[in-house]
């Protein structure tokens, strides 16, 4: 009794040490995410250039991103997680080091279409680890923590960078940014299961039934759109709404950014929440399709009401924190239409959404701004709410 009892305390302590790597390592990829944002005007002036041309790196980290994500998680599928885990973490941090070290834009924008290779990594590598190694009763609050450790990650970019450019400078802050993604690939190297390399059934091929095939699947791609959505809804809210709000009902700056933090701290307690959630129920779809209607709802409230301040406040806390509750649901569902050695390649292309959607949100919401119909934004994301529940009604399996 007492051997089978150390077994299992074994385990668990294994699954805890997998989980705290993971979302450490999600921790660093909304960290590099937001890594140039709070230093870009001290790199503009240095470099002496446009934000057009910043704009270029950025471009080429995202579009690198999106355009290997679903191979990466090939690779995953095909090698196990943790190696290319270990590779996307060094990818990321080598770039930012190189760039605090040197003194050409040129060398900026190369930099980060490197750190966008490595950037393509995490999602398919992080999902693979977590299902391929956490109980399925433990799953939930698994999903709900790496969420978190990534929202806290966007969070804690902006203040420290900031320190350490006051400190050194923004090539200081570069560098110091580059030892955080390498402090978590050796915590990542000295982790050792020899669970983590999963292979593939023999037989399958990446034009099979676990290939390419199977991501052009109805279910699969529900999901994808589902990703879209909701990062049209997420680029809504975080680009646009204080904006919006200005033009729609006079609503004073510090006042939008108030409600916009709520939203954002509201979020991240969301995550927690749902992570506890999805742990009593098996209806994931139902859940998701609950708080994108309160979603839908509260955002059109928005639209046509005007609030003050307070209320105003507490209805965008309220809407960020549905955002934040249905996020381990969403993961719960693409892992329930996921077939077993695909975590990799499914999560990698799913993921692609928060790309796709992250470079059609700017395009659609500012069209909106530039017309002048602030209320269309948050229309908008009522409308990507309520299309989103419609890819999560049905369950189909692959």
């Amino acid at each position: 009794m007492s051997q089978a009892a150390e077994i299992l305390g074994a385990k668990r302590a294994s699954h805890s040490r997998i989980v705290g790597v993971v979302s450490a390592a999600h921790f660093v990829s909304h960290y590099y995410i937001i890594l140039l944002a709070p230093l870009l005007p001290f790199v503009r002036a240095d470099y002496g250039i446009s934000y057009t041309e910043i704009g270029v790196a950025l471009a080429v980290f995202n579009t690198v991103t999106a355009a290997l994500q679903a191979p990466a998680g090939f690779l995953v599928d095909k090698i196990g997680a943790r190696i290319p885990l270990i590779g996307g973490l060094l990818l990321g941090a080598c770039p930012f080091l190189i760039v605090g070290l040197g003194n050409s834009y040129w060398l900026l924008v190369a930099m980060f279409a490197v750190a966008g290779i490595g950037n393509a990594v995490y999602h398919p590598a992080d999902y693979a680890l977590l299902s391929h190694h956490v109980p399925a009763e433990r799953i939930g609050p698994a999903f709900s923590i790496h969420t978190f450790a990534g929202m806290a990650g966007s969070a804690a970019a902006p203040p420290t960078l900031l320190l350490m450019q006051h400190l050194w400078g923004w090539r200081g802050a570069f560098i110091g940014a580059s030892i955080l993604g390498f402090a978590v690939a050796a915590a990542l190297m000295v982790i050792h299961d020899h669970g983590d390399s999963h292979r593939p059934s023999p037989g399958k091929s990446d034009d099979g039934p676990g290939g390419w095939r199977l991501l052009m699947t109805p279910p699969i791609l529900l999901n994808l759109v589902f990703f879209v959505l909701l990062a049209m809804i997420s680029g809504g809210f975080y680009n646009y709404s204080v904006v919006a709000l200005g033009a729609l009902y006079g609503t004073p700056v510090a006042t939008a950014n108030v409600a916009l933090t709520a939203f954002l701290v509201l979020s991240s307690i969301g995550v927690l929440a749902g992570g506890f959630l999805v742990t009593r129920t098996s209806r994931h779809a139902v859940v998701a399709a609950l708080g994108l209607l309160a979603m839908a709802l509260l955002s059109g409230f928005i639209a046509e009401v005007e609030l003050g301040a307070l209320l105003l406040i507490a209805v965008m806390a309220v809407t960020g924190f549905f955002l934040g509750a249905i996020m381990p649901s969403r993961d719960m569902i693409v892992r329930a239409i996921t077939p077993p050695g695909s975590f990799g390649k499914v999560f990698g292309f799913v993921t692609t959404g928060f790309n796709i959607g992250g470079i059609i949100a700017p395009l659609m919401f500012g069209a909106i701004m530039d017309h002048g119909s602030p209320s269309l934004v948050f229309l908008g994301v009522a409308a990507c709410s309520l299309a989103a529940i419609a890819t999560v009604a049905t369950r189909r399996r692959v």
